[in-house]
């Protein structure tokens, strides 16, 4: 079978290509420093030339509201004109857990918007929409920052590890297409600011975490089901204590 991964080179797509091509697949890792650009068109049609599946990982250059959609909707437009050419059997979308809920996110909304091209592309589809990543907590506490505290919300959340996610998008390219949605999260779900403690404080971080219910995600304010999978959700087996304790050194 062969398999185009846009965005092939980041964290997810490196690791679905390995996964993939140990499954005796033949993959292509698409992306703009491979010769792909979705935005341009750079090199689309020939990666796509003879595939049964693609799987979009790609995500957005710039967090921006406006950038963020305007990303979204030229890369997915450009792709399935290119998937329709090239008779593509599958496109599977890698999108977030609660995309279509919280409403006040710009980044969040143009999840949703992608989500809905593809919904009404034509293309047979499966979208996995993941929590966060374990690998991404420091990052969302890092901008949190607010002099010499950070300010995190309270919110629960359902980190996943990265590996997990990409195990599950692996099962999903290679099964039929499910033209539905399906989650996939962590085991347990924690606080946000909980989560930022646990590993500022296994980085040797003093600065205090508070808990600030009006503190902003991605332009948003939080409740505990804005970003919690459903019950029907595939769940990864790897808590956030065992991979920190296994991954994050103190400096």
């Amino acid at each position: 079978m062969k398999i185009v991964v846009i965005g092939g080179t980041g964290l997810i797509g490196s690791k679905l290509v390995a996964l993939l091509r140990e499954r005796g697949n033949e993959v292509i890792a698409a992306a703009p420093n491979t010769g792909v650009n979705t935005i341009t068109g750079e090199g689309l049609a020939e990666a796509l030339n003879g595939a049964d599946v693609v799987v979009d990982v790609a995500n957005s250059p710039t967090l921006d509201d406006e950038a963020a959609m305007e990303f979204f909707q030229a890369s997915g437009r450009n792709l399935i004109a290119a998937e329709k050419a090239a008779g593509v059997r599958h496109h599977v979308a890698l999108s977030v857990v609660g995309a279509q809920r919280v409403v006040e996110s710009g980044y969040l909304r143009a999840k949703a918007a992608q989500e809905n091209l593809i919904k009404k592309s034509g293309v047979p589809y499966s979208i996995l929409q993941s929590t966060q990543f374990f690998e991404f907590i420091e990052r969302i506490a890092k901008g949190a920052l607010d002099g010499d505290v950070y300010r995190l919300s309270p919110a629960l959340m359902q980190p996943i590890v990265s590996d997990e996610v990409v195990a599950a998008l692996a099962d999903i390219a290679l099964g039929a297409p499910l033209n539905d949605t399906v989650e996939v999260g962590g085991p347990e779900a924690i606080p946000l600011d909980e989560l930022a403690r646990e590993l500022l404080s296994a980085r040797q971080d003093g600065r205090a975490v508070i808990a600030d219910a009006h503190a902003r995600y991605f332009g948003a304010e939080l409740n505990d089901r804005s970003l919690i999978p459903g019950p029907d959700a595939r769940r990864g087996a790897l808590t956030f204590a065992d991979w920190l304790r296994q991954s994050i050194a103190p400096d």
